[in-house]
């Protein structure tokens, strides 16, 4: 073990970092909207389904290869495959896949964070229609200063947390991020199920209509899966690199598991009892939560105040993740190339806004530069999400199940715990070696439009 390398304060404070790292606009943007496009209850249950045979091992595994070699995505990879290169690489891979999620996934924290600041001034309050809401969305968005003066600002908070290390920083952090943020969506969700005619929302959450489930439907539940709990990004193997060897993998792999997952199912509850109450149709893609959101809160008593509650509860769900992410390329630096950690995250933190500047201004002044018919934003998104982290997950899955092998993994894994059942870590070598490539392959092909 490193003796240098600080570890998390407690195993709640690592349980509370990894679920806020898996926590974030792919549970309150992303997972809501594929379900009003999906057949609600139905893609639910699939996504659960998904989540234990793919999402749990995954977590596992990867926090597996932290903890075990103590380092970043790529001395891990270094140390545990005995410096094979291509191993390497895909450490690597894990760390640009980090640099390249966070340049642009901080923009759209920036407009979360502008719309908490829009809201409190009362830019939606006499916003009729969806459509116009659309409109404003498009010229705050289109504005270079307000995108990059909320992008630089949201970079500035996550900076900030880095800077301060594991525990003073990251742990404390979460430690306060993650109760604030549960307290806030239960209040909106008490909010919405407590609406007149809410019980069409509830019952389009809980009563499953398995006809609208195809295969695309299926591959969608896996993918969200991916998305959700921030696999192949090295967020989780950085994060199991600060857990001590007495600390239990499984248990804290399921708490972080269940912390996202109910977020997500929170998220549900949160929307679509007050969206059918208004009479609105649950199937509204992306633009949900820019477009429909700001115009839904108009319609509710206390809107005004619920509005500014649930784009801070937004922003606080990005955070979050930002932390992770920077957290991922700062562990890089620090390890390989022994920069202190307080200069990394500056020095990185810039760099990674500086890289999301062409994304920021792909809504407005960079609108027309294209490449492959993508927008700059697009092609970034595109790339990190549909090719990088199935790629990622699936490398995870191969190295842990077999290159680096059962015989070498179980024993890692089972230091720290007290009895762990033999069928657990049986049904996890199963899903690890042969069920998770396989339905990660069909992932990746079909974002590739390959099938």
């Amino acid at each position: 073990m490193d003796n240098n390398r600080e570890h998390w304060g407690s195993k709640i404070g690592f349980i509370l970092a990894a679920a806020g790292s898996a926590i974030g606009l792919g549970n309150i943007w992303r997972f809501p909207y594929l379900v009003g496009e999906n057949g609600g209850a139905a893609f639910i249950i699939l996504y659960l389904l998904c989540v234990v045979l793919v999402g749990l091992p995954l977590v596992i595994a990867e926090i597996l290869i932290g903890r075990t070699a103590q380092k970043n995505p790529v001395g891990s990879f270094r140390e545990l495959s005995n410096h094979n290169p291509f191993w390497v690489g895909v450490g690597v891979l894990g760390v640009l896949t980090g640099l390249m999620i966070l340049s642009y996934y901080n923009v759209v924290a920036g407009w979360s964070l502008g719309y908490v600041v829009e809201s409190a001034r009362g830019s939606f309050q006499h916003i009729g229609d969806p459509e116009k809401a659309g409109i404003l969305f498009d010229q705050l968005s289109a504005s270079w200063t307000w995108s990059l003066f909320f992008s630089a600002c949201f970079m500035m908070f996550t900076i900030g947390i880095i800077y301060f290390g594991v525990i003073q920083g990251i742990e404390k952090a979460s430690k306060i991020m993650l109760p604030i943020l549960f307290l806030l969506i239960i209040l909106l969700v008490i909010r919405g199920v407590t609406l007149e005619g809410a019980r069409a929302g509830i019952c389009y959450l809980t009563k499953p209509d398995f006809s609208a489930i195809n295969g695309k439907t299926a591959l969608l539940a896996f993918g969200q899966v991916f998305f959700s709990l921030s696999l192949g990004m090295g967020a989780l193997l950085t994060y199991g690199s600060y857990m001590t060897k007495n600390e239990k993998i499984v248990s804290s792999a399921v708490s972080v598991v269940v912390l996202n997952t109910s977020v997500s199912l929170l998220a549900g509850f949160m929307i679509f009892p007050p969206l059918l109450a208004l009479g609105m149709k649950p199937a509204q893609g992306p633009s949900l939560i820019f477009n429909i959101l700001p115009v839904m809160f108009n319609s509710i008593p206390g809107g005004y105040f619920f509005r500014i509650i649930f784009f801070l509860l937004l922003s606080m769900a990005a955070l979050t993740s930002t932390i992770s992410l920077l957290e991922v390329i700062t562990a890089f630096v620090v390890d390989e190339f022994r920069l202190s950690r307080k200069k990394a995250s500056v020095i990185l933190g810039g760099i990674v806004f500086l890289l999301g500047v062409p994304s920021a201004l792909s809504a407005g002044r960079l609108e027309n530069f294209t490449i492959l018919k993508l927008t700059f934003f697009q092609l970034v998104d595109f790339i990190s999400a549909n090719i990088f982290l199935p790629l990622g997950g699936i490398f995870i899955a191969l190295f842990v199940g077999w290159f680096w092998g059962m015989k070498k993994a179980i024993p890692n894994l089972l230091e720290g715990s007290v009895a762990l059942p033999g069928f657990i870590v049986t049904i996890w070598s199963i899903l690890i070696r042969f069920v998770a490539p396989v339905l990660i392959l069909l992932i990746f092909l079909n974002s590739l439009g390959i099938i």
